[in-house]
């Protein structure tokens, strides 16, 4: 069940955010629950588009960005984000259905991403306080430190995602994510 609002559609936002989700509809054809939530703070949805933009321009491909959310979701228990980032993920990432639950593992098949993940899990799951084995790894897999400060931060951003979807009991409306084995 919601517990925050969701707006019915574009209009019934705050004056503010018209532009942004008009924006995310032009982008991906529909505005999804998420946006419609986060609406209700202009604020909040400028910065979650702001930063998600800028990470987008960032080193890490997008299928490995696709990867941490699966990881991170997974992690954090967000039904939402599992199911969003398992459409997106097998639509426009190409993740196959093997590798989107190797992800949700907290790992995946491809040896360079493997890395990515599983560091990103480790970081969400220990909430930043990793040992040196953890960040030697990373790097060792090809990771500079470039990606793994934005792989930082996609977890961070996607633990936002995670708990207000979670707080407020979004409602999914991306084909439901397969249960995991």
């Amino acid at each position: 069940m919601t517990r925050l609002t969701t707006h019915a559609d574009i209009d019934a936002a705050p004056a503010a955010s018209r532009p942004f989700l008009q924006a995310v509809r032009k982008q991906i054809g529909f505005v999804p629950n998420l946006f419609r939530t986060v609406a209700s703070s202009p604020a909040a949805l400028e910065g979650y588009l702001g930063l998600s933009a800028a990470l987008a321009k960032g080193s890490l491909p997008p299928a490995t960005r696709e990867r941490i959310a699966l990881a991170v979701a997974a992690i954090n228990g967000c039904d939402y984000c599992l199911a969003a980032h398992s459409h997106i993920g097998a639509t426009l990432a190409k993740l196959d259905s093997a590798e989107i639950a190797a992800n949700r593992a907290g790992f995946s098949n491809d040896p360079k991403a493997d890395a990515a993940v599983r560091f990103a899990s480790k970081v969400a799951r220990d909430r930043g306080h990793v040992d040196d084995d953890a960040l030697r790894l990373v790097k060792i897999a090809g990771h500079d430190e470039a990606e793994i400060i934005e792989i930082v931060l996609h977890v961070a951003l996607n633990t936002w995602t995670n708990y207000l979807n979670n707080v407020a009991g979004t409602e999914v409306d991306f084909p439901p994510a397969a249960q995991a084995a």
